[in-house]
């Protein structure tokens, strides 16, 4: 069965694209945490950052580096957050590694 985010990057469910490549799609969350909040996603699905093998350290630095770009684009040069979630208890939904940018707003710490 695919995940939600599958169906997204096969063009089974409509989404607010903001970026897209060979490697990943970026799109806005459907349930903001702040006034910008987006998704980077992997076209390779990998379950959970836990899951991700040393084969996979090219895909992670591209998914990080996309986050930058986007956040620039989206002007959020006063800061941002990346958050990964990993599991039940780390609140991950969606089991397909991806990775939150929020911002927009000042971030509280501790964040949960």
């Amino acid at each position: 069965m695919k995940t939600l985010f599958e169906r997204i990057i096969d063009r089974e469910i409509p989404a607010k694209i903001e970026h897209e490549d060979d490697l990943c799609i970026v799109l806005h969350d459907i349930d903001p945490q702040a006034p910008t909040h987006f998704l980077v996603v992997p076209k390779q699905v990998i379950p959970c950052i836990a899951q991700a093998q040393a084969e996979h350290q090219t895909l992670l630095g591209h998914l990080m580096l996309t986050a930058a770009s986007v956040a620039q684009k989206l002007k959020l040069e006063g800061g941002y957050r990346v958050v990964i979630n990993n599991g039940k208890d780390g609140g991950e939904t969606v089991p397909h590694l991806h990775l939150h940018v929020l911002g927009g707003r000042q971030m509280a710490w501790p964040p949960g």
